[in-house]
């Protein structure tokens, strides 16, 4: 049977990863157009299966640089999806008002709408335009807390579970002072845990190191915590595979997310490493 040639859709708004996205698409082996119209796409994969296998894996954004056309894109999405020789997936990137804005003013690029007067307002209508094709999407990334290493490192893992019959998880933890990561699909409170925090020897420590694991496992509350997580995801996991989720993200929260969120964090990714799941893991505030 002739492999169906893989074909990777990126798009979402303008400064949320999109360059990056199709970036790490290249490195591992997709075929990469930029800005390429939705009425083109067709056209464009048709030609690239006539290389014989020597395209098998393309990578295309589109957006709102479309204009008028970007409408036709929910239409060719459904088509490409229906069409046997194709496994098409969407991936839709987005990020907070605020980091957008902060990212524009760091790279000093034009937005692509011109016709509104403010940066803000900009970003309302490019959400607006792009809110049907990313209610087709297979995978919604809020990228406003991942550097450059992280969301490539998160695609990659992403992308290599496409065809598995696991489950991609990624784990973020976090402090509740700076707010609740927008991406978290479960959101898990270890405040309950005693805070090494207000211990001299370990405050400066954070939750990666061996002496707060063995703190918060000194206490029987943890350790019968980590025992009733561990089995709520050992029955989550396949009940959420068999209804066709490939990607899950866990997050845990402390209050200032140093010390008991990570150390949760990386416990629980132990966790998934040994039952063969694809992980990856992000200390949002560790830093701070």
């Amino acid at each position: 049977m002739k492999e169906k040639i893989s074909v990777i859709i990126v798009t979402g708004l303008s400064g949320a990863g999109k360059t990056k996205t199709i970036g790490t698409l290249e490195d591992i082996g997709y075929f990469c157009v930029d800005n390429l119209p939705p009425s083109l796409i067709s056209p464009f994969i048709e030609l690239c299966e006539k290389t014989e296998g020597k395209i098998n894996k393309i990578g295309i954004v589109v957006d709102v640089r479309s204009g008028e056309f970007l409408d036709l894109l929910p239409e060719v999405i459904l088509k490409l999806r229906k069409d046997a020789r194709f496994s098409a997936k969407v991936i839709f990137l987005e990020a907070s008002e605020d980091v957008l804005i902060k990212r524009f003013s760091a790279t000093r690029r034009k937005h692509p709408i011109q016709e509104m007067a403010t940066i803000q307002e900009k970003i309302e209508e490019e959400r607006k335009r792009l809110y049907a094709i990313r209610a087709t999407a297979d995978y919604i990334i809020e990228t406003s807390n991942y550097v450059l290493k992280d969301l490539k490192e998160k695609i990659v893992s992403m992308l290599s579970c496409v065809t598995s019959d696991l489950i991609n998880l990624s784990i973020v933890t976090f402090g509740y002072k700076y707010g609740v990561p927008l991406q978290a699909d479960i959101v898990i409170d270890v405040r309950f845990i005693p805070n090494p925090f207000y211990i001299d020897r370990l405050s400066r420590q954070d939750g990666r190191s061996k002496e707060i694991k063995d703190f918060i496992l000194s206490f029987s509350e943890t350790k019968e915590f980590i025992d009733k997580i561990e089995n709520l995801f050992v029955f989550l996991l396949p009940n959420y595979i068999k209804e066709g989720k490939s990607y899950l993200t866990v997050a845990f929260g402390c209050t200032g997310g140093k010390h008991r969120s990570v150390a949760i964090g990386e416990l629980f990714e132990d966790f998934l490493k040994r039952k063969h799941h694809s992980v990856t893991i992000i200390h949002r505030d560790v830093e701070k």
